[in-house]
């Protein structure tokens, strides 16, 4: 019987598709239906070829496939998304790589909201999406909830990066600040997303253990509150049913306002409170001690989701926006920058009296800078959102600075640390492949970044300075062209440690297949241990 759905389901799919992909007006349209058409087409016949097969009995214990899954995903989408990312940089310094006979495909217009959704939801999102599935198993001490219902997740994410990619590529998108993707992608990533919470809330509920670990408060708090973000941001009509244009639901300072709430939670959900869930599991597991103080991460949790959605005004200092709008976000900032630090030091505190591992342990040590990481971005940010310095930072390469230091320093080496953690225990190894390896990539991309950062930081000061000089009779000194030529030497510095940070992504890649390939299997544990 639920195969006669399934091929039903499948079935109706394709011909809609098919229908949509003829019928198009536009070419992101017709890719994406084609896309569409495929994948549904090629599940159809896969399902068919399957209808006389006995299933297949389920792995025992936990459902450790689809995290595994999620594991090269995140490795494989971080690889694209760093390398876009080096690309657009170099582009940026050297014009000339917008080359002409890619009919503007190519161009830093297109390629830099495929860089910037590759690393923050593809690399991002996926990694996520592994280490929650991992983490409520393990602290619940249960199955996931629903089946296969977290392949579906796995795999209908999977389907709205590419669709969101190639319609970057192809110039379709809702033209805000984060390029938004199409109305059909946009109702998709919906569908997946509610799928994605049912899971994590149904294995909660179903858990054996009766206290919720704070990990998965974390993760909770960043599903439900990113789902709320991507439906009021992305109300829109569309044109026409069988093209990818619409209309947006909110119009000048009303959309501006929308979006910068959407930005910076999406920031302060996704790329905050989702990986200091990661944090809250892995860095304990990975120092072998407790959390320094269960109650401080308490206070933690609820100070940070309360404040953080109020602060996307500081954005908009000097726009149409009011002034008491952006000065309330300015204020619940500067708040916000206590209980961001007692994460860090709660983090920070729970290698003590194991701080001697940082010597021998290059996966700790990838952990605690990636704390150190978070502790400067959120002491910065709040810093940039007064209105003062603001004057001077915003719109200029300072801005780019911050938000890479976070995402390269911060997200970026928790994931890592939680990748060099999770490989050898999902294939069943007895450890990675090489230690040296992983010190060889904490170093490296620990250079890319401060290349990175540093040379962002000079650049953006020089550049707002620049912009304010004004000469005895008042008219400006500078010219914009000035300042992109002055900044011409930090954007190659730039570029070089993007170079440095994807060749340590790059090595890391190749201890991990190395570690499914060549380490030794370790002795068989039970299928379903304990709370973790």
């Amino acid at each position: 019987m639920w195969n006669v759905v399934k091929l039903v389901v499948l079935g109706l799919v394709t011909l809609a598709a098919a229908i949509a992909a003829n019928y198009a007006r536009d070419l992101a349209y017709q890719v994406h239906a084609i896309i569409v058409m495929l994948v549904a087409g090629g599940l159809f016949l896969w399902t068919v070829r399957r209808t006389d097969e006995p299933l297949p009995p389920p792995e025992p214990g936990y459902l450790d496939g689809v995290v595994r899954a999620g594991v090269i995903a995140t490795a494989f989408w971080g690889i694209v998304g760093f390398l876009v990312g080096v690309f657009i940089a170099f582009q940026l310094a050297f014009p000339s790589l917008n080359f002409e006979w890619l009919q503007g495909y190519g161009n830093f217009g297109r390629l830099r909201p495929l860089h910037t959704s590759a690393v923050i939801f593809a690399f991002g999102g996926n990694a996520l999406i592994a280490t929650s599935f991992y983490v409520v198993q393990r602290t619940c001490a249960t199955r996931l909830w629903g089946g296969n219902l977290a392949w579906f997740v796995f795999w209908g994410y999977q389907l709205f990066i590419v669709l969101a990619a190639t319609g970057y590529l192809l110039g379709a998108t809702q033209s805000k600040e984060y390029a938004e993707p199409e109305w059909y992608t946009d109702i998709w990533l919906t569908i997946v997303w509610v799928a994605y919470l049912a899971v994590f809330l149904g294995t909660i509920y179903r858990r054996k253990e009766p206290h919720i670990y704070v990990a998965n408060w974390f993760y909770l708090a960043f599903i439900v509150t990113i789902a709320m973000l991507h439906i009021i941001n992305n109300l829109s009509l569309p044109v026409s049913i069988f093209g990818s244009k619409s209309v947006q639901l909110f119009a000048g300072v009303q959309d501006a306002m929308v979006q910068w709430w959407y930005g910076h939670n999406a920031v302060g959900f996704l790329l905050t409170a989702g990986f200091l869930g990661m944090m809250y599991y892995f860095v304990p597991k990975q120092a072998e001690r407790p959390v320094y103080s269960y109650k401080l991460s308490i206070i933690h949790f609820w100070a940070l989701i309360f404040l953080y959605i109020w602060a996307g005004p500081h954005h908009l200092h000097y726009t149409a926006l009011p002034d008491w709008a952006t000065t309330l976000g300015m204020v619940f900032s500067v708040i916000l920058w206590m209980p961001s630090w007692g994460g860090m030091i709660n983090g920070l505190m729970t290698l003590s009296g194991a701080w001697d591992k940082l010597r021998t342990d290059p996966v700790i040590r990838m952990m605690v800078i990636s704390i150190g990481f978070y502790g400067m971005s959120t002491f910065e940010g709040p810093m940039m959102s007064i209105r003062a310095v603001n004057s001077l930072s915003h719109y200029t390469d300072w801005t780019i600075g911050h938000v890479h230091s976070g995402a390269l320093g911060w997200n970026g080496m928790i994931t890592f640390g939680a990748l060099y953690f999770l490989t050898p225990r999902l294939w069943g190894r007895e450890g990675l492949y090489s230690l040296k390896l992983v010190n060889w990539h904490f170093w490296l991309a620990t250079l890319g970044i401060v290349l990175y950062a540093a040379s962002m930081w000079v650049s953006g000061i020089m550049e707002g300075l620049m912009w304010r000089e004004v000469d005895a009779n008042g008219f400006l000194v500078n010219s914009f062209a000035d300042t992109v030529a002055a900044k011409f030497p930090m954007y190659v510095a730039r570029a070089l440690g993007g170079v440095f940070y994807l060749t340590g992504a790059l090595i890391m890649c190749y201890n991990l297949w190395m570690t499914v390939r060549r380490s030794p299997a370790k002795a068989e544990t039970p299928a379903m241990a304990p709370a973790e």
